[in-house]
């Protein structure tokens, strides 16, 4: 059968386009490595100082943002469990399965925008991993990293599948014991009084930790549709990514509270630990699979407009762009663009979610180049858009003005204890389900 493992031969591979039926290998262990080691990324030590200081509030309590950080963690993988299993029970990757939401010409705008980001994030990815690695050895050396991380990523995309059994196998014990090694490094100067700060900006330090997880789930079908089941994969994403992200996090959080000086160089203060150089290492090296999931997901993206493309022939071109883009492009401007993007989404899967669980109950979800898109279910999605604007607008200078200009015609005036994914999440939600009700309460 397609769908067994067969590691004699060291096991099936994803289809090369979407006219192919998806073997689906991967067990629960298989996905929780997965997801655990796309939750381990070395921007989650650096974006802990926006959960203990979040966007100019008074600093939280590490009580405080411990617990937002756990409570963020597993909202936001509870969506990324959630969004994954649809894919598992149709065997349609992520933008496909937004056919059944909003027809197949309806897909084309998320489509499309989920290109971008993952474009984006993949050079964000490569980046991050050249510095990294240019830390260690030499900043004359970022060039060749660049180009050497993305040609490994695209190499990975090539074999996706076979990635993930050899993150299982050998990877996730690597970087388990690189981990421990730095929790012990920092832990050993002390922690000072967990309660010393405030709770203010509680649900804004646990919107960070949210967001994280939930920019995943534009992926997620992508992954489990290869999953032996919903429930594996379910469970795969949401026990890999909220244990990994926390721990990620919470490395950051203590490093910030006891090792990091007023420069607040989080990976410098890693890096001059004893050995850490070592553990360092191994962590740049795991980096490479947040690229090659960016690389592998623009390519199966891609497909949603022509099913007969290779994501071979896909995932090479997308590689080259995200070095070339590497090499050139101002990637700390760039990632608040990408950031903007991602808001979309949150929203987005909400309608997604509830249609598919609760109102369509997994029955009639249409996949097919002929699916047809129910335009009232724009509704929610533009408001739940619009509400997490209205909390957060970002950074980018022109769209935080045309939003405060919203917020002022509206006498919205948003609060510290607002979370805009939350909030985005729930006007999306609500009104998603009550359409799904009125639907069936009207004869036509």
């Amino acid at each position: 059968m397609a769908t067994v493992l067969d590691r004699s031969v060291g096991g099936v591979e994803a289809p090369t386009t979407l006219l192919e039926p998806p073997p689906q290998p991967l067990t629960l262990l298989d996905q929780a490595a997965l997801w655990g080691n796309l939750g381990i990324s070395l921007t989650l030590p650096v974006a802990a100082a926006f959960v203990l200081a979040p966007f100019g509030l008074p600093r939280l309590s590490l009580a405080a943002a411990l617990t937002a950080t756990v409570v963020g963690a597993l909202l936001g993988s509870v969506v990324l469990g959630l969004a994954a299993v649809p894919g598992a029970q149709t065997g349609a990757p992520a933008m496909v399965l937004l056919r059944g939401l909003l027809g197949r010409r309806g897909s084309y705008l998320p489509t499309g925008l989920n290109i971008v980001q993952c474009i984006g994030w993949a050079t964000v990815e490569v980046v991050i991993i050249a510095e990294s690695a240019a830390r260690l050895t030499g900043g004359h050396l970022r060039w060749l990293y660049v180009v050497l991380a993305g040609g490994l990523a695209t190499a990975m995309a090539l074999r996706p599948l076979g990635l993930v059994r050899t993150l299982r196998r050998y990877a996730v014990w690597v970087v388990l014991i690189a981990t421990a090694y730095l929790f012990t490094q920092v832990l050993r100067h002390g922690l000072p009084p967990l309660g010393r700060g405030s709770w203010t900006g509680f649900w804004p330090a646990a919107d960070v930790v949210i967001a994280i997880a939930v920019s995943w789930a534009p992926l997620a079908g992508d992954y489990s549709r290869h999953s032996r089941s919903g429930r594996a994969a379910l469970g795969g994403a949401l026990l890999g990514f909220a244990t990994a992200s926390a721990a990620y996090f919470a490395l950051g959080l203590f490093a910030l509270a006891t090792i990091v000086g007023r420069d607040g160089d989080v990976l410098g203060a890693l890096l001059a630990v004893p050995a850490g150089a070592v553990a360092l290492a191994i962590l740049v090296l795991d980096e490479v699979d947040e690229a090659f999931a960016n690389v592998y997901s623009t390519a199966v993206s891609t497909q949603n407009f022509s099913p007969r493309l290779d994501r071979r022939v896909l995932a090479v071109g997308v590689g080259a762009v995200a070095v070339g883009l590497g090499l050139v492009v101002d990637i700390a401007a760039y990632e608040q663009f990408l950031l903007l993007i991602g808001s979309v989404f949150v929203p987005l899967f909400a309608v997604l979610l509830v249609d598919y669980f609760l109102v369509r109950r997994g029955s009639g979800w249409d996949v097919g180049p002929r699916a047809r898109g129910r335009r009232l279910l724009l509704l929610p999605w533009v408001l739940g858009f619009a509400a997490y604007q209205l909390v957060n607008p970002g950074t980018v200078s022109w769209w935080v003005r045309g939003w405060a200009r919203v917020a002022e015609l509206a006498h919205f005036h948003p609060q510290s204890w607002m979370s805009a994914s939350v909030l985005s999440f729930t006007v999306a939600a609500v009104l998603t389900g009550a359409l799904g009700v009125a639907g069936r309460s009207d004869p036509r």
